[in-house]
């Protein structure tokens, strides 16, 4: 198994970073490699499909596969071979610390997410 974790720091509420990183319109926002991401059903919960639409032309899905509002969230794909899961923690008023986490049971990690990406959320939550 192969996993990667990165952290980042956002002068915004946890709520404010949940609702942001759920949010399919605010990914492409953040996420070089994603043109655009849909989801089945709004508000997300276990179960919802999110697709995103690669700047190579592919479509991929993911289910949310765990759901703790305002706190935590993991998507997996069907064959349950990679899974990333999103976790915000309050770090004082107005302060929130994300956490990205993502693994795979067998194969090796994309090399697409890094903290350079995590970089530009912060940027663009503050700015907004």
């Amino acid at each position: 198994m192969k996993e990667l974790t990165l952290r980042i720091k956002i002068a915004r509420t946890p709520e404010d970073v949940f609702e942001f990183t759920t949010n399919p319109a605010n990914t492409p926002k953040w996420i070089d490699f994603i043109t655009e991401e849909q989801t089945n059903e709004w508000p997300p919960k276990v179960g919802t499909i999110y697709r995103n639409h690669s700047g190579d032309g592919q479509w991929s899905e993911l289910e949310v596969t765990s759901y703790a509002e305002n706190y935590t969230f993991t998507m997996s794909r069907k064959d349950g071979s990679f899974h990333v899961t999103y976790t915000v923690k309050p770090l004082g008023e107005n302060l929130t610390e994300l956490e990205f986490h993502e693994r795979v049971e067998e194969g090796e990690l994309g090399d697409q997410f890094t903290q350079a990406t995590l970089e530009k959320l912060k940027r663009v939550m503050e700015a907004t």
